[in-house]
């Protein structure tokens, strides 16, 4: 009876529903059991899949490359996914490594180089690769290759060759897909490199000698050969080390015109990567809670996880982040070498090691004419005779000693003065360039000489070192007052040029710290302004300078380098670092700006405008330089570069209204005085100015006579009598004029009685000591 009870009315549709609910639960459960069921036989086919696939390549002797697969930066992989492709290729790595060795001398072995190759190609399989030649000769019969897939070669040197001593011969293992088309191929050449130069050089300055003339380039010599290989496990393609030329490949009918190739994805190391090293494959690392005080320790070495960065290797391999088609791209066979240029002071050893392994792994041979470590006077005993024998085993590193603290900027010119590459390429000391980087550069040179390039800059990560990607279509920018940023291009501009993810990006700033530049070019333009001290302001001033003189800076998507920015500069200034980024902006400004500098002084550098709290240096010279090249106007700059860029020459304009008068400020007969408002009347208009003036004509209203009286005088930006504060949002004197060369807060007003002005202490509900123009273009 008593459970009858419950049951009625309310209480049977309670018991309802939870009967309902019981019954739901248990559907739920057993649907997603049959979901993870089927999740799992899924993951179960792919993996059974994948070791059959692994099997196969095995039996034919290939070697899977380790990082193919990584398309996305930061890209987490599941371990119990990729645990059987590991130990595959581990097994494929001895046996390529190994296999016949003791049929060599132990000479042989310390000569000889393996080298690992594959190709692909967007939505093509991967391809078989060719093992180390044996001493046995075997059978050789052609094959059929599709000569339309990209080719992408990954060396590896073993670690057996001597640091010092030249490699005679060189193993390409080559891959290949046959797919029914004949391969014409001819064998190349590796150039050993250039002889290491430690040198030691004064302070460089401005002026600089007419630039070398650029070397002549040889012109390859095919001949076409039918490519044989072997028919067995143990095929081969042997190469001598002597100079390399492009490895182009004959493309099928149409696809490609004479004299260009496919780009090369070069990523050479000393020895077989570990694929269980910590931060391998660009991915986060992490340290034990045990270890965290080493952590905080190290931090102040780089401001960036230093500890972490000294674990991982100096070769690690990095995710291929570039859009899927730009390994299709095609590039001229004759590009100009190249000087990549290291600038550092007291920078961390992993991160410098990390930064120049990154250059030589991937980086065509026959384009890098050399690396040029530029020491700003370090102070750490490891980048002394440590650093010098480390990189004396690399034969295009050469090390450049400054005698005294230079700073970024003339470090730079250092570097710049000793290159012998036809491109400066400047690389700051903590990155990591990605496969197929340095092409797509050269490239736009060689297209047009005036052209910048700088590639996509990406992030490693300052905590824990993982590679990350940024979005597509993003340039560099400016906010006033000169502030260097990261931007969107434009809708309107995506829609009006139709610009594919690939294309190069038209970029108004350059970051100014990865970048390539024709080396005449570079002086033709007068290099960088050398009255500019340590860092900072240097991106504005050449990025001004290129654009204003002829030139064109741009973003290329298939050039991608990771940068590790760091939350500030671990190195100290010569000077204090406020005063000396002040001063160059300063300098960019008056050289650069044309009338537009009122903007950047009135974005809260006013201060700079008195001669006595700075001094900025001559600037003879760069105006001088600017008149030379015809250089176009910072308005031209506006209009045709940066558009989208808000920059009202004045901040308020039009007439003057004081809301207690409900009359308008006008200039009659060379006095102010109140009159009717009228728009057409040119006596009633004035100009509010990014310097705080209220001016008309080129006089500004000023106090005269300690504030008893008022008048117009010759605009000047140093006296203080003529400046006016006006619509400060943090104050509730919004709509208040107030003098600022009075020490209490003073207004002015209009008099009410004689339709005067004067000044009166403020008082925020006063109506006759506010006004209004009548356009605003900026409200502080």
């Amino acid at each position: 009876m008593k459970f009858r009870r419950y049951l009625r009315d309310s209480g049977r549709v309670l018991a309802f529903v939870f009967v309902a609910s019981v019954i739901w639960l248990l559907f739920d459960m057993a649907a997603l059991r049959l979901s993870i069921n089927d999740v799992n036989s899924q993951l179960l086919k792919e993996q059974v899949i994948r070791e059959r696939e692994l099997a196969r390549l095995q039996s034919r002797g290939t070697q899977v490359v380790a990082h193919g697969g990584f398309r996305n930066a930061g890209r987490r992989v599941d371990p119990g996914v990729t645990r059987a492709w590991v130990r595959a290729r581990n097994k494929v790595e001895q046996v390529y490594r190994h296999k016949g060795e003791d049929r060599k001398t132990e000479s042989q072995r310390d000569n000889s180089m393996s080298v690992g190759s594959k190709r692909e190609d967007k939505g093509g399989p991967q391809v078989d690769d060719i093992n180390a030649k044996q001493d046995a000769p075997g059978k050789k019969t052609p094959v059929d290759l599709d000569l339309n897939v990209t080719l992408t070669v990954k060396t590896q040197v073993s670690s057996g060759v001597p640091k010092n001593s030249p490699t005679t011969k060189k193993t390409l293992q080559t891959a290949h897909e046959v797919r029914g088309h004949p391969e014409e191929d001819s064998r190349k050449k590796v150039k050993g490199g250039l002889i290491k130069d430690k040198e030691e050089v004064n302070p460089v300055k401005a002026a600089h000698s007419e630039p070398s003339k650029k070397d002549v380039k040889e012109e390859e010599r095919k001949k076409p050969k039918e490519n044989q290989v072997r028919t067995n496990a143990d095929r081969n393609l042997t190469i001598a080390t002597e100079p390399l030329k492009p490895a182009v490949r004959r493309q099928a009918a149409g696809n490609s015109s004479p004299g260009v190739h496919k780009v090369l994805s070069l990523d050479i190391t000393h020895s077989p990567r570990d694929p269980n090293a910590i931060g391998q494959f660009g991915q986060a690392a992490f340290v034990a809670s045990s270890e965290n005080a080493e952590v905080k320790k190290k931090w102040d070495e780089g401001h960036f996880n230093v500890y972490l960065s000294d674990k991982i290797p100096v070769d690690r391999a990095i995710p291929d982040t570039r859009p899927e088609t730009c390994s299709g791209n095609l590039v001229h066979d004759d590009l100009p070498s190249t000087s990549v240029i290291f600038c550092f002071v007291d920078e961390v050893w992993s991160t410098l090691l990390r930064s120049v392994h990154s250059v030589l792994n991937r980086s065509p041979p026959h384009l890098l004419k050399e690396i040029i470590l530029v020491d700003d006077f370090s102070t750490k005993d490891y980048l002394k005779e440590p650093l010098d024998k480390y990189m004396s085993q690399f034969p295009k590193v050469r090390i450049i000693r400054l005698k005294k603290r230079q700073g970024l900027i003339r470090a730079r010119l250092a570097g710049a003065a000793v290159a012998k590459g036809e491109v400066l390429t400047f690389l700051d000391s903590h990155i990591e360039c990605n496969v197929g980087w340095l092409e797509p550069l050269l490239e736009r040179v060689y297209l047009d000489r005036k052209k910048v390039p700088c590639p996509v800059i990406e992030v490693i990560s300052d905590k824990d070192m993982s590679y990350m990607m940024v979005d597509n279509f993003q340039r560099g920018v400016f906010k006033w007052p000169l502030v260097f940023s990261w931007g969107p291009v434009p809708l309107e501009e995506l829609k009006k040029s139709n610009l594919k993810v690939t294309d190069p990006i038209r970029c108004p700033v350059m970051a100014g710290g990865l970048f390539s530049i024709d080396k005449n070019y570079f002086y033709e333009l007068g290099a960088y302004d050398p009255g500019l001290d340590v860092w900072g302001g240097e991106n504005m001033e050449i990025s001004f300078k290129i654009w204003m003189c002829g030139g064109e800076i741009e973003i290329i998507p298939c050039s991608r380098v990771g940068h590790i920015f760091r939350g500030r500069n671990p190195y100290k200034f010569p000077k204090d670092r406020q005063k000396t980024v002040e001063r160059n902006l300063a300098r960019v400004a008056e050289v650069w700006l044309d009338e537009y500098k009122d903007l950047f002084y009135g974005h809260g550098y006013h201060h700079l405008l008195d001669k006595k709290v700075i001094d900025i240096g001559n600037l003879t010279e760069q105006i001088e330089l600017r008149k030379r090249l015809k250089c176009k106007s910072f308005k031209w700059y506006l209009d045709n570069v940066f558009p989208d860029m808000v920059a009202p020459l004045v901040k308020a304009e039009g007439l003057v209204f004081n809301r207690g008068l409900r009359k308008c400020l006008a200039l009659e007969k060379g006095s102010l005085a109140f009159d009717t408002c009228d728009l057409s009347k040119q006596s009633q208009h004035f100009n509010y100015t990014w310097l705080r003036t209220i001016q008309q004509q080129g006089l500004c209203v000023a106090l005269q006579h300690s504030g008893s009286s008022f008048g117009l005088l010759p605009c000047d930006n140093t006296k203080p009598e003529l400046h006016w504060s006006h619509k400060s949002p943090s104050s509730s004197l919004e709509e208040h004029l107030i003098a600022e060369s009075v020490s209490r807060w003073s207004c002015l007003e209009g008099e009410p009685q004689g339709e005067s002005l004067r000044l009166s202490p403020c008082e925020s509900r006063n109506a006759f000591q506010k006004w209004q123009f009548t356009n605003y273009y900026a409200q502080s």
